[in-house]
């Protein structure tokens, strides 16, 4: 028997430094990425901007994607496994999604838009 190695199929940061992982079997965990802003190469995800923008999909897994060119061999990655083990399991953030609908919203609003 196979054992399931999990996927990372969408992830969603936050501005206080946690990602949503989206797992392929369903699942969604809550990943604190401010524990690693104090290691090595990680260091430059303290960059707010930075971290949002480029928090991304590469490997199957939760990755930052350094070059802006979505190159495997350069990103930083963290092994699917240990965040599926170690991440508690949350419910979808619907209060996320409706605070981008809401900003979005108010931008249309802004611009006149439809």
């Amino acid at each position: 028997m196979m054992e399931y190695y999990p996927e990372v199929v969408q992830v969603i940061p936050t501005e206080d430094y946690k990602v949503y992982i989206y797992f392929d079997d369903g699942s969604i965990k809550l990943f604190d990425a401010s524990t690693l802003l104090e290691k090595g190469e990680f260091q430059r995800l303290k960059d707010k901007k930075f971290f949002m923008e480029r928090c991304t999909v590469l490997n199957g897994t939760l990755a930052w994607d350094v070059s802006g060119n979505y190159d495997e061999t350069t990103c930083l990655d963290l092994d699917p496994l240990v965040l599926y083990e170690t991440c508690p399991e949350v419910q979808e953030p619907t209060w996320l999604f409706e605070k981008i609908e809401n900003e979005f919203r108010q931008k249309s609003d802004k611009e006149g838009a439809f």
